[in-house]
């Protein structure tokens, strides 16, 4: 699957109406950034069932201020709506399909209990 560009306009419903979705926060000018985009891109191919989603800070400032991206590439995993982890630095190709591992194994059951004990 191709990586989606995510805007404002369709962030909520591509992350929202996703199981597993990778975010990929960057630039153009960003040399670290483009370093990442191919390793981001074999891990799209690879990952058929996983939305790969990537946010241009410079036309989607508003996006990346609402989540506080301070460093480029900012790396964001979201599953089942909940950010399961967000990091700056580029990752090299075995670390990202470590976290995408990780992340598969999540008991989310845990998590949401876990969200709500924080909220109440």
């Amino acid at each position: 699957m191709a990586t989606v560009e995510l805007t404002t306009d369709n962030f909520d419903e591509v992350v929202g109406g996703s199981d597993l979705v990778l975010v990929d926060f960057w630039a153009d000018w960003c040399g670290p950034c483009k370093q990442f985009a191919p390793v981001f891109e074999r891990s799209a191919e690879k990952h058929q069932d996983i939305v790969f989603g990537k946010v241009d800070t410079e036309d989607q400032q508003q996006l990346a201020a609402a989540f506080q991206i301070r460093s480029i590439p900012t790396l964001m995993i979201v599953r089942d709506g909940v950010v399961l982890y967000a990091q700056p630095g580029a990752l090299p190709e075995a670390a990202l399909e470590d976290l995408i591992d990780q992340a598969r194994k999540v008991d989310m059951d845990e998590v949401r209990k876990q969200v709500a004990e924080q909220q109440a």
